[in-house]
């Protein structure tokens, strides 16, 4: 029972951290120039990456507030003193922090610097073990 718990853990931490630091990475740094390529109006590039950041991040939100329960699983109450823990709080709160820019008239350079954060804070998420071979 405990060993399959673990391996539900294992796979929870490993497909959210592909699924929300792929995306994030490829929405940025692949789709959007390619649409700036490919030669689309930048207003609609624009339009684009208005609708797609928000969407990527509030996926980011929900996947790091998973892995937070796995590392909890595994680390205890200990978890803000592992650098995954870390990592993830750095994660959400820039998310908020995404979230209250956006409200602000001139917050574009602000939410696009919350977005870069989270990308680089899951660049370096990925960069550690997973919990499990932490141990």
């Amino acid at each position: 029972m405990i060993a399959a718990a673990g391996r539900r853990g294992r796979v929870v931490w490993q497909l959210a951290l592909t699924l929300w630091v792929g995306g994030v990475w490829s929405a940025h740094f692949v789709l959007l120039p390619a649409l700036k390529h490919i030669g689309l109006a930048p207003l609609l590039v624009e339009d684009v990456s208005n609708l797609l950041r928000p969407i990527m991040l509030g996926f980011a939100a929900v996947c790091a507030v998973l892995q937070l329960l796995v590392l909890l699983g595994y680390e205890g109450r200990r978890f803000w003193r592992d650098m995954r823990g870390q990592l993830l709080l750095v994660v959400l709160v820039a998310t908020g922090c995404y979230v209250l820019a956006a409200q602000l008239p001139q917050g574009l350079f602000l939410s696009l610097f919350c977005y870069l954060v989270v990308a680089f804070a899951g660049l370096g998420l990925i960069l550690q073990p997973r919990p499990d071979e932490g141990r």
